[in-house]
């Protein structure tokens, strides 16, 4: 099931954005390190939030208000990066 979830939430990205495909060399054998690398990327890309958002039904109320809480937060940091003029 979380699998399917994966690719679903993949998918989805993909559509939204034309992104380039995931891509994550390992060099020498080293395993631990390509997967901290992918890891760190999924993170990036925001698939984990995009995961736990879709594995429990939200209410279109609930919905709109985290929507709008979101909103608030990039408009503060984006207040806050702002250069004087």
């Amino acid at each position: 099931m979380a699998a399917a979830t994966v690719a679903a939430a993949a998918e989805d990205q993909e559509e939204e954005g034309d992104k380039s495909p995931l891509d994550i060399k390992v060099y020498g054998n080293d395993i631990e390190k390509a997967l901290k690398a992918l890891k760190r990327q999924l993170q990036k890309e925001g698939l984990f939030k995009e995961i736990k958002k879709r594995s429990f039904y939200e209410k279109p109320s609930e919905k709109e208000k985290r929507k709008q809480m979101e909103a608030r937060k990039k408009r503060l940091k984006a207040q806050r990066f702002k250069r004087p003029a």
